[in-house]
């Protein structure tokens, strides 16, 4: 006797939702601030109109849709109706800047944007030139913005209006590609992450374990971390598949605005990156609104301090799990999960052991923690070695051969984090390579700041390091040696890297002034030592 060989992949996530969770709702808050509402079987119908809306565009199979847009009902049809229709989901970060919007958009080949209308003036900042190749732009809404200045936009509901609300269902080949996530940048240009319909699927249960995100039929899940990266942590996917309710932002991320929807709609689980949270965690407290709902927070993007996760708990009664992935693993690969023997712990203990810790791999995932050499070290506590992770959901290569450093002989993928394993089975992230700086949940390359920042005629030299934030986590500082007799402002940093190309949230905060950045014995620069000296505590 053998199993069914049914196909893994998005339609199977989406094949219950109109017999068996039609009622159940999804809730954005739009731009005016209003609630829109509406249920899973109005968005399986209409998500079904724009299935036969993409065919009527002509667009073939295997080619990309991308979407530029914030969590939204629109935006989560096309999550399910690109990839059902065998095109592939291209979702661009509105983060970065044009100029890597540009690369991306042509490096992927779109030849569709779904985009927001508050954001049509960015892809007016790209240019007709890199839209070239670009045939289809739709605005997600009612109408297209009378002031813009790019030619043959098409209104989201004029697109689909006419079209029939059952689309046949296709048996795709769950090894093809159904998305693909641009990495931030921080080595070079972008990189492209493609996941496939069957990595689609097993990311999406195990998200909803409850070694994962732990929600089902019976939660409202609010998903603060944006749809467009790494899909949202694959909330979106899961919330469908299991018929939980979907409570979605918008482009609201204030705390006010997140407190009050959270508190509206009996949120129970959610998921957001630590500045979210610390936000949210100020709100709560000038406030005295309370979240009695709220069974626990998914926290990622980075470490969340132990100052936060100690708050949540004692003060507001909810857990923070700490969260840890990346664009390549699609991207939840471990939760910070106590485990059953730690019930009868004190609570401080409980944080010590589990709840600081990048957490254990969710199954199906596997890492191993290894020296230069190539060795795996000690899961002692104390050593470190490079994090390297391997699973079903985790990429075997870039889109279009690239990177391929990043992979070993062996079949592991090297994630460029330095970690240390403990005995418990917990992991901890210690370090990055390559000295990233990783500012609200978002990369930022300090080697190119400060290629851009030494390209300065009145900089002599320049290097640039994480400093603790209290609301990012991390900003950069830019250390910067003057020519002689030059003189050099932030204002002049800022300008300058703003016209290389950098967006206005990678932009420093601060610059030193030095005499000269300290190196080591090789010659390279000797970033510790600017750490210690300008850091916290310095």
């Amino acid at each position: 006797m053998a199993m069914m060989d049914v196909p893994l992949g998005t339609w199977l996530l989406f094949a219950n939702v109109e017999r068996h969770f039609s009622a159940t709702e999804v809730v954005t808050r739009l731009p005016s601030k209003d609630l829109h509402r509406y249920t899973l079987g109005e968005f399986a119908r209409r998500s079904q109109r724009l299935m036969h809306a993409l065919d009527r565009l002509g667009l073939d199979r295997g080619e990309r849709v991308a979407t530029l847009g914030w969590n939204t009902y629109r935006h989560l049809e096309a999550y399910f109706a690109v990839p059902n229709t065998e095109r592939v989901l291209h979702t661009l970060n509105l983060r970065l800047s044009p100029e890597d919007l540009a690369y991306i958009i042509g490096h992927a080949d779109d030849r569709a944007i779904l985009v927001d209308p508050d954001l049509v003036p960015l892809l007016e900042k790209i240019g007709p030139e890199a839209l070239a190749k670009v045939r289809h732009l739709v605005v997600m809404a009612d109408e297209v913005p009378s002031d813009t200045s790019l030619e043959g936009l098409v209104a989201y509901e004029d697109l689909i209006a006419d079209e029939p609300e059952s689309y046949p269902r296709r048996e795709i080949d769950e090894r093809t590609p159904c998305g693909i996530c641009y990495t931030s940048g921080t080595t070079g240009r972008p990189k492209g992450a493609v996941y496939t319909h069957r990595s689609t699927f097993l990311h999406s249960l195990a998200a909803l374990t409850t070694a994962g995100m732990g929600f089902g039929p019976g939660d409202a899940v609010l998903p603060v971390v944006p749809m467009f990266h790494a899909n949202a942590w694959g909330v979106p996917h899961a919330a469908v598949a299991t018929g939980a309710k979907l409570v979605l932002s918008g482009p609201h991320l204030d705390p006010a605005s997140l407190v009050d929807l959270m508190a509206r709609e009996r949120v129970t689980v959610a998921a957001g990156v630590p500045t979210i949270w610390l936000g949210v965690g100020e709100e709560l407290a000038a406030t005295g609104t309370r979240l009695p709902h709220l069974r626990h927070v998914a926290c990622g993007g980075s470490q969340p301090p132990r100052a936060l996760i100690e708050r949540y708990l004692n003060e507001f009664g909810i857990p923070i799990i700490q969260a840890w992935g990346m664009t390549e693993t699609s991207p939840l690969a471990s939760m910070a999960w106590p485990q059953e023997r730690m019930r009868d712990w004190e609570p401080g203990r409980v944080t010590d052991a589990a709840r600081t810790k990048a957490g254990l791999p969710i199954a199906g995932v596997e890492i191993t923690i290894r020296d230069d050499d190539g060795n795996e070290v000690p899961a002692d506590g104390t050593s470190m070695g490079e994090l390297l992770v391997r699973g079903p959901w985790v990429i075997d290569e870039y889109l279009y051969g690239e990177g391929t450093d990043r992979f070993t002989d062996d079949g592991w993928f090297r994630t460029g984090d330095v970690a240390i394993g403990s005995p418990d089975g917990y992991f901890v992230i210690a370090d990055r390579s390559k000295d990233l700086i990783k500012s609200g949940g978002e990369w930022i390359s300090s080697v190119d700041m400060e290629a851009a920042i030494m390209a300065m005629p009145d900089v002599a030299e320049a290097a640039v390091v994480a400093i603790p934030d209290p609301k990012w986590q991390e900003r950069p500082l830019a250390c910067v040696v003057p020519r002689e007799g030059a003189a050099v402002t932030l204002e002049d940093v800022c300008a300058h890297l703003a016209a290389s190309g950098f967006a206005k949230w990678q932009l420093p905060d601060r610059i030193e002034l030095i005499d000269a950045v300290p190196k080591t014995t090789v010659g390279k620069f000797d970033k510790k030592v600017l750490r210690a000296r300008f850091g916290e505590g310095s």
